[in-house]
């Protein structure tokens, strides 16, 4: 008969305590044991000396009878300076099981997800606001732009009306002047023409008198 040195578990669901046992190899975990050796609460803090209950001598004992350790309880006996440390090469001890990579991998997803949806509702928010703020810029410019063509009508009107009436004097004296002009050669060109009658009348007088004095000769 083999004896070994083990942990039994005791207490409730999700709340473990462990009893230190020396028992038959061949008895499963929680049955029947020779001798109770200690206590181990996982539930108690590192620092907490009831965490760990040893009978350290009855556990020599039980050595030098040749039982067997197991590895939880080596690791207990070396922490306490009862066994040599042992060397021990456990290269998966470090990674982790399928399940807890299965629940990080789909947790990191749904973290994803969320952090997606709540740039894209930011980005939504964004556009819209821009969108808001380009629409009230333009009713705001559709509003002032008229008040400004008007003002703008009125003041092109009003220099109109100011100008008009310089402008509308100034083609007033060339016109003047032409119809000055006008009347005067009118009023030339009979007296020029008066002239030329007058003229004519001198010269049918002299060679009407000439030809009286020239006739009488004739006659003698």
């Amino acid at each position: 008969m083999a004896i070994k040195i083990r942990l039994t578990r005791g207490g409730s669901k999700k709340r473990p305590f462990y009893r230190v046992v020396a028992a038959d190899s061949r008895m499963p975990r929680d049955g029947r044991f020779i001798e109770k050796l200690g206590t181990y609460n996982p539930l108690l803090p590192k620092e907490d000396p009831n965490r760990v209950n040893l009978n350290i001598d009855k556990i020599n004992d039980w050595l030098k009878k040749g039982a067997q350790v197991s590895d939880r309880i080596s690791r207990m006996l070396e922490n306490l300076s009862v066994l040599d440390p042992k060397k021990r090469n456990n290269p998966n001890k470090g990674k982790k099981h399928k399940a807890t990579l299965e629940r990080e991998a789909s947790k990191s997803e749904k973290e994803q997800k969320a952090k997606d949806e709540i740039s894209d509702q930011a980005k939504q928010d964004e556009t819209q606001k821009n969108s808001d703020i380009s629409e009230e810029n333009n009713e705001k410019n559709s509003q002032e732009i008229p008040e400004d063509s008007v003002n703008s009508d009125n003041d092109d009107s009003k220099t109109e009306k100011g100008n008009s009436p310089a402008l509308e004097k100034e083609p007033e004296p060339s016109e003047n002047k032409i119809d000055i002009t006008q009347t005067a050669t009118d009023k030339t060109k009979p007296t020029d023409q008066n002239e030329v009658e007058e003229k004519t009348e001198v010269t049918k007088e002299e060679t009407v008198d000439t030809s009286s004095d020239v006739e009488p000769k004739e006659k003698k």
